[in-house]
């Protein structure tokens, strides 16, 4: 995408990565995935982040175009991953005399990547409400430590109206694709920022008071419209709480028995009147839409197969990505399946006992190699229990 104006005097200078086959090594993108920049022309011209290796070529183009001749005076420094950050020696080399601002969190970590010519002369140190006059428009700055790294900070343009945001309220895919904004959104937020939720809710309250017309993330669309909504669904996802009722069915089966439980009650709890139930087979699908889902409903159930005394890999791995990501606050079932020493579930509960206010069914469910009669019944019994307020 080539350089456009989004509001009086900034310029969306981003590059789309169509070609890319896994964001940050782990995650599927199958629509790609942008690096936003921005640049304001005024008095002062302002480079807000540059963009990953991948859009180098492009991004120098654009920035370019949109210069028209002239000089950037600053670069300002919201989010120093490397996605964002590859290009900023390039941009201090391009123009010796450009200062950057970033807080001091930032300029400690930027020697660890870049070797910036007269680097001190060149830094302008900011924190949380500081300001910085660049003519017509005014910057105000908003600290957001770990929203996801360290030296995270918000830039609000006073004058527009307009949040730039960095990594918050992006998502996967590009700005100009119809998709809908939420599944993609709240994939990348649970994943990516989803550990730091009181992090979240602590910039929400401090960007509470402003008049926000726009949201600039560092990937995907610029958000223009129903900015209530969109700070909305951070607000619940930051506080871990569910944003939809029903229930996340998530299996790991080895010959398929464990997954004919789990389909089973999900069949179950359709006919109870359970209106969303979803299921997912964990060793054949992206554990990314699997903790997506997990986070998104108030119910969890784990069926899995003992495997090594223990439970079976893929369930495990879910698992732990859910307690590093600081998942909570969910009611959870459990369904073991072992021929003949079944460990899965104790194995699952350890993990599910780590975690921040869970409510595990006591209706705990073991199936000895193939589902019964009387382990049907039990499934009806842990879908009233789930459905139970």
């Amino acid at each position: 995408m080539a350089k456009h104006e989004i509001a009086n005097s900034i310029y969306y200078i981003g590059v789309n990565d169509k070609d890319i086959d896994l964001f940050e090594g782990q995650y599927v993108v199958p629509n790609g995935v942008s690096y936003n920049s921005y640049l304001l022309k005024d008095d002062m011209n302002v480079v807000l982040d540059t963009v990953d290796k991948r859009g180098t070529e492009q991004w120098v183009k654009n920035l370019e175009e949109a210069l028209d001749g002239e000089k950037v005076d600053y670069l300002i420094i919201t989010h120093l991953e490397p996605d964002h950050g590859y290009n900023i020696e390039l941009l201090c080399k391009k123009f010796p005399k450009m200062r950057i601002i970033a807080t001091q969190k930032a300029f400690d970590i930027i020697p660890q990547f870049f070797d910036i010519p007269n680097f001190e002369k060149r830094k302008i140190v900011i924190g949380d409400g500081g300001y910085i006059d660049m003519g017509k428009h005014t910057f105000r700055f908003i600290s957001a430590p770990m929203v996801h790294w360290p030296e995270v900070i918000f830039a609000y343009e006073n004058t527009e109206g307009i949040l730039f945001s960095a990594d918050a309220f992006g998502r996967f895919g590009l700005p100009e694709t119809k998709e809908n904004w939420i599944d993609e959104a709240r994939r990348y937020y649970f994943n990516i920022v989803g550990k730091y939720g009181l992090q979240v809710q602590n910039v929400l309250k401090k960007a509470s008071h402003l008049k926000i017309n726009k949201i600039c993330p560092l990937h995907g669309p610029i958000l223009d419209k129903d900015i209530e909504y969109y700070i909305e669904k951070y607000s619940t996802w930051c506080s871990y709480k569910p944003e939809d009722e029903g229930v996340f069915i998530a299996y790991a089966s080895i010959h398929g028995n464990t997954a004919d439980s789990a389909k089973k009650l999900g069949e179950i709890l359709k006919e109870n009147g359970e209106e969303n139930v979803v299921l997912m087979d964990l060793a054949r699908s992206d554990i990314s839409i699997a903790i997506e889902n997990a986070f998104r409903y108030s119910k969890l159930v784990l069926a899995a197969s003992s495997y090594n005394a223990g439970v079976f890999p893929p369930m495990e791995h879910f698992l732990n990505e859910l307690k590093g990501k600081n998942y909570q606050h969910r009611k959870v079932g459990i369904i073991e399946n072992g021929t003949w020493a079944p460990s899965a579930g104790n194995s699952m509960l350890k993990i599910v006992e780590e975690m921040k206010n869970m409510k595990v069914c006591t209706n705990k469910i073991t199936i000895k190699s193939k589902m019964n009669e009387e382990n049907v019944k039990q499934l009806g019994k842990l879908a009233k229990e789930l459905m139970k307020a």
